[in-house]
Order: C-alpha cells, then sequence, then structure tokens
C-alpha cells in the first residue's frame, strides 16, 4: 500500500505528465509578421460613458488596416477581451493576422474593435473594484449587443467610415467572450452575422446553457458560427466546456446552420483557438458581401421531427399591415378574412380587410383591448376603461352591453354563445353566458391575461403574464372550471423577470401559439415549446390570430403596429364547431 508521501509524490507526477501532454498548437505563418504585406495601426481608447452600462471604465483599441479607404464604409470585427486580442504577441495575434489576410484578399478590408468588459471602480482605497466581465459577457441577452451598437460602434464611426450592414459585421471572443460573441449576433442578427468562438462558456453561469435549445427551437437567423473547443476543456460547478461544446455544434447541425467545430485537445486557453484564428477567419467571411444563408433545418424535416420549419414558409417574413397607432391589441377574425384589431388609447376599432385596406370600424370604444367574434356574427370586445363586455353589430356598429362591473382584457367565445373573461387587475376569470349572467371561475392566476380554447372547446387556456406558465382548465358542463395546471411552460431565460406571455390562438393541429417577451411560443398538444418565431419589431407583442380567406396567415399586434405573416398553418375560430386534431405524440 502506498504512503501518503508516495501517493503525494505520483499525484505530482501525474499532474507534471499531463501538463506536458498539453499540446503546444505553434502559430503558423498567417500569425506572423510577413515581409512586403502592409501593416495597419492599433490606437488605444478609454470608454466611460456607459449608459447601457453606468460607472463602468474600460480600454478599448481600434485597428485600422492600411488599405482602408475612408470613402468606402469598411466591414467590422468585435473581440471581447479585447486587450489580449490586440496583443502583437499574445496567443491571437489579431493585427497580425489581420494585415496578413487582407493583403491576400482572404478577408475584407475591416476595422478591428478590442473592447475590454467594463470595472465600476471602488469607492474607497480598503475597497475592491466591480468587476463586470461575467455579468457582460456570460447574461444571454441583448444588453451587451445594445452597448456595442450604441455606443462603441457609433464613438469609433466617428472617426472611421464603418458599415451598417450585418454582412459586414462580425464578433469574436474566448470563454465567456465566446458566448458573447454568439449572444451578439443571436439577438441582433441583423447588426452581426459572422461569429467566431474559442473555447465558448456554453454552461450555466448565468443561463447560457439554454442556447442548444433555442437553436433547436427558434425562426433562423441569418448567421455563420466558427466553434474551438478542446477535449480537456474545463467541468465545474457551471458545467463541462467541451460538452457545451458539442451541444451547441449538435444543435446547429440539427437545425442547418452554416458553421464549422474545430476540435483540439487542449485545456482552458487559446493555444488551439490562436493556431486556428486565420482559418476561423477564412470561413467566417467566405462569401462576403453576402449574408450567410438561413438554415432550414434540413434533417429534421426528413425525419419527421417537429421543428419551427413545419410552421414558417422559408421565404415569407413579417410585413406591415397597419401603423401609426399607439399601442395595438386584440386581433380577432371574421368569416370573410377580415381581422379587426384595436388601438387601446386611441379607443378605436380598426377593420383590415380581405383586400389589405385599413378602415376604422369604431370610435369611442373604451379603451376596447382583445376581441372576438361569437356564433351570433356580433364581435365581442373587453372595454376594460368602461369596465364591462359589449358586442358590436358589424353591419351597424351598434354595440350592447353583455357583462358589467368586469375590468376585463381578453375573451374567448365558445359555440354556444358562452364566454370566458379575464381581469388581469383583479386575478379573476369570468364565465359569462348569452343570457348576460355572469359567474367567478377561477381566482389563483397572478395576472390572468390571455385567453383561448383548444381547438375540441373541452378545455381553457389562460397565459398569466407575470409567470412562466400558461395555465389549462378542463370545462365542465356548467362552464366551471377544473382540474387547473400551470401545463405550458414558457422559455423564461434568467434576464427576463416575467414571461410577458399575452393573446393566444390555436391552429388545426392543436398547437397552441402565446405571444411572450421572447417571441411567439408555439406548444404542441403536450404543452412543449416546439417553436419560437421571432417579434417583428423591438415592442410588446400582445396577441396574434389566423385570418385571412384561408385562415393560414398569422396576425400579430405589436406595439404601434400589426403585422401579417402567410404560414403553413391553418387556424381555426373557437366560435364554430370544434374540431379534433389528431391525438398528439407524447
Amino acid at each position: 500500500m502506498l504512503n501518503r508521501a508516495c501517493l503525494s509524490a505520483l499525484l505530482l507526477t501525474l499532474t507534471l505528465v499531463l501538463h506536458a501532454q498539453e499540446p503546444d498548437y505553434p502559430l503558423g505563418p498567417d500569425s506572423q509578421p510577413q515581409e512586403g504585406v502592409p501593416k495597419g495601426t492599433v490606437t488605444k481608447h478609454e470608454w466611460k460613458d456607459s449608459k447601457v452600462f453606468p460607472g463602468t471604465t474600460r480600454d478599448y483599441w481600434v485597428y485600422v488596416p492600411a488599405q482602408y479607404d475612408k470613402s468606402k464604409p469598411a466591414c467590422v470585427m468585435v473581440f471581447q477581451d479585447g486587450g489580449g486580442f490586440q496583443d502583437p504577441k499574445g496567443s491571437y495575434r489579431v493585427p497580425v493576422v489581420f494585415d496578413n489576410l487582407i493583403h491576400k484578399k482572404e478577408m475584407p478590408v475591416t476595422i478591428g474593435v478590442f473592447i475590454n468588459p467594463g470595472v465600476i471602480p471602488a469607492p474607497r482605497d480598503n475597497a475592491h473594484p466591480r468587476y463586470n466581465r461575467s455579468f457582460e459577457y456570460d447574461t444571454p441577452s441583448d444588453q451587451y449587443v445594445r452597448f456595442l451598437l450604441e455606443e462603441i460602434l457609433p464613438e469609433v464611426g466617428k472617426s472611421y467610415n464603418l458599415t451598417n450592414a450585418a454582412a459586414g459585421r462580425a464578433i469574436c471572443g474566448a470563454s465567456s467572450g465566446g458566448i458573447c460573441a454568439f449572444a451578439a449576433a443571436w439577438e441582433r442578427p441583423d447588426a452581426f452575422s459572422r461569429v467566431v468562438s474559442f473555447i465558448g462558456s456554453y454552461t450555466n453561469l448565468r443561463g447560457g446553457n439554454d442556447y442548444p435549445t433555442l437553436i433547436r427551437k427558434s425562426e433562423p437567423r441569418a448567421i455563420r458560427v466558427f466553434l474551438q473547443d478542446g477535449k480537456n476543456d474545463l467541468d465545474i460547478y457551471a458545467g463541462s466546456w467541451w460538452v457545451g461544446n458539442n451541444d451547441m455544434a449538435a444543435a446547429l447541425k440539427f437545425a442547418g446552420y452554416e458553421h464549422q467545430f474545430v476540435i483540439g485537445e487542449g485545456s482552458h486557453n487559446g493555444k488551439h483557438g490562436g493556431a486556428v484564428l486565420p482559418d476561423a477567419l477564412r470561413y467566417v467571411w467566405k462569401g462576403y458581401p453576402n449574408l450567410p444563408a438561413k438554415p432550414t433545418f434540413p434533417n429534421a424535416a426528413r425525419d419527421g421531427r417537429p421543428t419551427v420549419m413545419d410552421i414558417l414558409l422559408p421565404d415569407e417574413a413579417w410585413q406591415v399591415v397597419s401603423e401609426g397607432h399607439r399601442f395595438t391589441e386584440g386581433p380577432a377574425p371574421d368569416e370573410q378574412g377580415n381581422v379587426y384589431f384595436t388601438d387601446i388609447p386611441n379607443n378605436r376599432i380598426h377593420k383590415v380587410g380581405a383586400d389589405g385596406k385599413v378602415t376604422v370600424f369604431a370610435e369611442n370604444t373604451g379603451g376596447a383591448n382583445g376581441l372576438m367574434f361569437g356564433p351570433d356574427g356580433r364581435l365581442y370586445a373587453c372595454q376594460g376603461a368602461n369596465k364591462r363586455v359589449v358586442g358590436y353589430d358589424v353591419n351597424t356598429g351598434k354595440e350592447e352591453t353583455v357583462a358589467e362591473d368586469i375590468e376585463c382584457n381578453d375573451l374567448a367565445v365558445m359555440q354556444d354563445g358562452r364566454m370566458y373573461v379575464t381581469e388581469p387587475g383583479q386575478n379573476r376569470v369570468w364565465l359569462v353566458t348569452p343570457r348576460k349572467n355572469k359567474m367567478l371561475v377561477d381566482t389563483n392566476i397572478a395576472r390572468p391575461n390571455g385567453v383561448i380554447l383548444t381547438p375540441d372547446q373541452s378545455q381553457l387556456i389562460v397565459a398569466d403574464t407575470r409567470g412562466p406558465s400558461a395555465y389549462i382548465f378542463r370545462i365542465e358542463p356548467d362552464g366551471k372550471l377544473s382540474h387547473r395546471q400551470p401545463y405550458f411552460t414558457l422559455h423564461l431565460p434568467d434576464w427576463m423577470p416575467e414571461s410577458g406571455a399575452d393573446g393566444m390562438t390555436v391552429d388545426d393541429k392543436g398547437r397552441l401559439y402565446v405571444t411572450t417577451r421572447a417571441g411567439l411560443q408555439v406548444f404542441d398538444q403536450a404543452g412543449r415549446v416546439n417553436a419560437i418565431i421571432n417579434k417583428p419589431q423591438n415592442a410588446w407583442l400582445a396577441n396574434v390570430a389566423f385570418g385571412g380567406k384561408d385562415m393560414d396567415t398569422l396576425y400579430v399586434t405589436c406595439g404601434d403596429k400589426v403585422f401579417k405573416r402567410k404560414t403553413k398553418a391553418k387556424g381555426i375560430m373557437s366560435w364554430k364547431a370544434p374540431v379534433l386534431p389528431e391525438k398528439p405524440r407524447l
């Protein structure tokens, strides 16, 4: 048996052997200064006026290639942990690589912006500053990319002519800077289309381990991704870096993204990344000035696995239907293919004709919010400001009060004329009958908002704006609700305090569409998110409905506009005969 001294010596020996086996990955000629290659310039700057990250100070460097012509917009590439990337004697030596590849025309004329993470200085000598690196880099949100787009790039743009086109913008980082680079392009593919990630931290430091799942479920982005990692990378409390990068590569493959995953044997350092940087740059910049292609989920479609492309048409995007409003809500279709919607602050209901023409249907609508047609042909509206539900005759515009003393928000109407109405401010869900009777049926949801029937009209779904779920109830013969469950679990990134679940609709396959802060989330009948469709603009996504002559066009109300998008799916009208979809796959 080994004594303690011998065991310690053996462990030390093994440690030294493992370190000795760490691959060297020498830098190639593209990472060395070459005779006859014009050299760019690097200048150092300081940024301490951030509005996105108030109180932070940081250094940043700007590389300008010798070939830069101020009369032509230059491409731009951003690097996190910029001090290390711009170091001419460091692991990556980006300015040297840029000099060589630009000279050989293997990448476009590109200005490099190298940014260090922010630090909030300590208030006194015997205190630590606040180091913002993990907060800025590991948080899966749009905050850091807004910092780039609203502050750093405009500042650099005062001195240099930078392109605003996504095709001409790339972003790179290592470790937490790597996931930060991916997050920037994922959140704003209209701004960055090319990603280089070395030893990326796709782990649960701050929720970034969700990205592989989101890649599989979300509407495709026009981005190209280069990943690098070593088999001996970190494995700590937040997860395994090696597993996280493999999950990312598998998700990108599943969805059909243009991507490359280069595998090494190293640990958590820049040796391998520095050696492959020239190839990474060639890969992400190939095809410039064209954008990378959007993926089409080819394998999933062939294998019959559900994806967002079961719903979306590849060449169809959101189109503006109506604009110039203050806040739009309540899209509701009629049998002729017309869609009605509300502008709550302006107290109007508008009609989108089958020909696309938008007209005013009603004025002074009492803050009308949710709308829904009924089996009698009337348009029912939640007049929240007037605390009542009314029905409009669509031919005369005359309104009739159906229920009072409900500060109502949204409603769903059954084939027999009964309707369910939500009252968010009082945490209430009501049943209103054709005889104008009302009955309180639930008081247990934090903020009940959108409400919709399942296609077979046997169950009611209620969205909770403040929570992580939408709830489902069984509808009893007398209209009461039973067997309440938080059945539909929404994607809720760590940085989102509330889901923002609002309006809902269903299609003839039994899928549920929920408007949320994260986009339009689509659930199968078993309560699982299969797809996430992008919001048409950066505003509150309030409500959704299928409309048009064939009920195959999604209409959404988003901020001050209404948008539409033709799809492969087909909606139903809950006030007509129940529809029984196929039994769900469990």
